[in-house]
């Protein structure tokens, strides 16, 4: 790979990978390898979430297409070797801690489970960050988006008690931007309507840190969710637009 053509993004806009029983296997243990390497990139590389978790569910059996679309994100790799986050240290930014959380709905064509995506930023650059398949599988976009939330949640509520400990403390609540207004109206209705009766309980204590102030959801559009970037394959310019909001830069 060291002289491929180098490519602008990680995954081609639109690629969705399967299973494939009646293809032919390649070789797993390689295959594992690679997708190795690439996730412990994942520490200081965001732009990589997506591409990178949707490869990690194929390393059971993976197959001539799976081993393309690894190849690809190492060809994106080749033209940004010198890309990373930058914490500029006379930023006008706000040291205070916001999220942004996204879900598409049924995402997986194998199992149609969601996938969750947040990330947290302070000052000029994120700070915390995932992209990972929900362990159940939701029946509304409403609900794959109050999970989501639910979990970048508890990951902000985490973070500010680190931020505490490093003599940072958060004194406002915690914004966290969502896309979905469905789902920030359940979390402040405490009346359960039949259509979100089903949602475990574990999700619930959502209300609670709604109620009590530590968290505030704020609805913002589409286009400045920064969490997108981890949850789907995105058009070239809408990728750069959000790798640069969360601070990544050569």
């Amino acid at each position: 790979m060291e002289k491929c053509n180098q490519v602008s993004s990680p995954i081609v806009p639109g690629c969705k990978l399967v299973k494939n029983e009646n293809e032919e296997g390649t070789d797993a243990t390689l295959y594992k390898q690679m997708v190795g390497c690439l996730m412990y990139l994942l520490a200081t590389r965001p732009d990589l979430g997506y591409s990178v978790c949707l490869v990690a569910r194929f390393m059971d059996r993976p197959t001539e297409i799976h081993v393309t679309a690894v190849k690809r994100i190492m060809r994106y790799l080749k033209g940004t070797l010198s890309f990373g986050i930058v914490y500029k240290s006379n930023s006008k930014t706000s040291m205070k801690l916001k999220g942004w959380c996204d879900s598409d709905y049924a995402g997986d064509l194998n199992d149609r489970k969601s996938t969750t995506s947040y990330v947290f930023m302070l000052g000029s650059g994120a700070i915390s960050w995932s992209s990972k398949k929900q362990p159940i599988v939701t029946l509304s976009t409403t609900e794959a988006k109050y999970v989501s939330t639910a979990a970048c949640v508890y990951q902000g509520v985490w973070l500010k008690n680190v931020l505490s400990y490093l003599k940072m403390k958060q004194v406002e609540c915690i914004k966290i931007y969502c896309d979905n207004s469905s789902s920030i109206k359940l979390s402040k209705n405490p009346i359960m309507h039949g259509r979100c009766k089903h949602i475990d309980v574990r999700f619930q204590f959502l209300r609670d840190l709604t109620k009590d102030g530590t968290v505030e959801l704020v609805h913002c559009r589409s286009e400045d969710q920064l969490a997108d970037l981890l949850i789907k394959p995105l058009k070239l310019e809408s990728f750069c637009k959000l790798r640069e909001g969360l601070g990544i830069c050569d």
